[in-house]
């Protein structure tokens, strides 16, 4: 992945214990981080569909409520994502809305990715904001994370 710095790497890697915290609890296991442009982490989250019984809680929707809360502010100008999967078309939708500045993914999703693999929703011209996206940093783990979860579901 080009343009990764050891600060991405780092908040790559509080994505990935996110996302196995989510995992332990038998949530599909995708964590979120949401830092400023200051490197300040606004929010920190894992998915929480299943426990909460909410098909929207997904790690990324967490962390733009939660930051939106911290910051009194549904616009998060100049934020990174940094997560473990690709986002879906929902949690890209609400990306692009809240003005996220860049989206750093891990793995890649071949089913629903909307950042370029399937959809490339948050780089869509006809849209009113496009983000920069950025990924395969840390895949390996968070494809290992994700492959381990689903084969003992099995």
């Amino acid at each position: 992945m080009s343009g990764s710095g050891s600060a991405d790497v780092e908040f790559m890697r509080r994505a990935l214990r996110r996302a196995k915290a989510a995992g332990s609890r038998g949530e599909v296991p995708v964590g979120a981080v949401l830092v400023a442009v200051d490197g300040t982490v606004l929010a920190a989250a894992g998915n929480a569909a299943i426990r909460r019984h909410d098909p929207t809680a997904h790690a990324e929707v967490r962390v733009l409520r939660a930051a939106g809360k911290a910051l009194g502010n549904y616009r998060l100008t100049g934020t990174t994502l940094y997560v473990t999967l690709e986002p879906c078309p929902m949690c890209a939708s609400a990306l692009v809305h809240a003005r996220v500045a860049r989206i750093v993914f891990a793995a890649a999703d071949p089913r629903t990715g909307a950042c370029g693999s399937v959809f490339d929703l948050v780089r869509d011209e006809r849209l009113n904001h496009s983000v920069e996206v950025e990924g395969g940093l840390l895949e390996d783990q968070a494809a290992k994370l994700l492959r381990d979860f689903f084969v003992a579901r099995r």
